[in-house]
């Protein structure tokens, strides 16, 4: 089966990200990081997407139990009903600094959501702030690594038992040894981005058990085994895509965010901070793990 790609709707994001898959309600969720969008589309109906403000910049979201999303902000966690269009903080990480947000997040298998921060703006030999953190349901957060200078692309293995996390500025996703009452452990190698010419972005892992990342500098996505073996790259019709989720009825689709105008990257081409439908993949997705948010 070819691969297929399409565009689908109009609307343009500065830094598309996050696109996440809610089954109940046949929605596609992601968001404009920049600008604070949060944006919710149901493709099997052809409607426009809906548009929802959050403060900017907005690193991830992620699916709840109730149908609302979970949200990581510049220094917190933050639960969005669509409902009643009401933003609720629920925790805070340990650092408040101008060059320090929260950036890629996914849930886990027991309904916590992991996200880590990104440190701009380092000098040799400055200290990486932040880290990757644990939001649990209790609102309580914990720090579970540190050392990421951007963090991207968090996706469990399909018995959640391994997390693989990147850090985009050493063109590195690793994986650890993951449970969701213990530390991280077992630090390891899974892939090196390096010969690509891009640090890895937005991942997910397929119904094979196969991680996918899109790798925004060559504007493609990548398809690794799990033993980190490159099985496939896949050309995007975006300058700068960004991140990427498995969807749709079947979950036999991937959906793909791209960037118009970043703080360091601007695309040239009409559809670029677009949505981007691929079809013909060798294996689907899986649902999303949402955040046990009780209600």
């Amino acid at each position: 089966m070819a691969v297929e790609i399409r565009r689908l709707g109009d609307t343009k994001d500065l830094l598309g990200e996050s696109p996440c898959w809610d089954a109940p309600a046949g929605a596609l969720c992601w968001i404009d990081s920049l600008a604070g969008t949060l944006r919710r589309m149901r493709p099997a109906t052809g409607a426009a997407a809906e548009q929802h403000s959050l403060p900017a910049p907005v690193g991830s979201i992620a699916p709840c139990e109730s149908g609302a999303v979970v949200a990581a902000l510049k220094n917190g966690f933050a639960r969005y009903d669509f409902a009643t269009r009401e933003l609720e903080l629920l925790a805070s990480i340990d650092v408040d600094h101008p060059d320090v947000r929260l950036n890629d997040g996914k849930c886990d298998p027991w309904g916590n959501f992991v996200a880590g921060t990104m440190h701009i703006n380092r000098q040799p030999g400055d200290a990486i702030l932040g880290g990757l953190y644990r939001l649990r349901p209790d609102r309580s957060v914990e720090k579970i690594a540190d050392g990421f200078g951007l963090t991207n692309g968090p996706c469990f293995s399909l018995d959640g038992r391994t997390l693989h996390v990147a850090d985009s500025t050493v063109r590195t996703i690793w994986a650890y040894d993951y449970a969701p009452d213990a530390p991280l452990a077992n630090r390891r190698v899974f892939a090196q981005t390096e010969e690509f010419g891009s640090g890895p972005d937005g991942a997910t892992v397929d119904a094979q058990g196969f991680v996918w990342t899109v790798l925004p500098r060559i504007g493609k996505m990548a398809r690794f085994a799990p033993d980190g073996r490159l099985d496939r790259l896949v050309e995007l019709p975006a300058t700068y895509p960004t991140s990427l989720c498995f969807g749709g009825l079947r979950f036999d689709v991937a959906y793909v965010t791209s960037i118009s105008r970043s703080t360091h990257l601007a695309g040239d081409r009409a559809q670029d901070g677009g949505l981007f439908e691929v079809s013909g993949l060798p294996a689907g997705g899986v649902a999303p793990h949402r955040f046990a948010d009780g209600r």
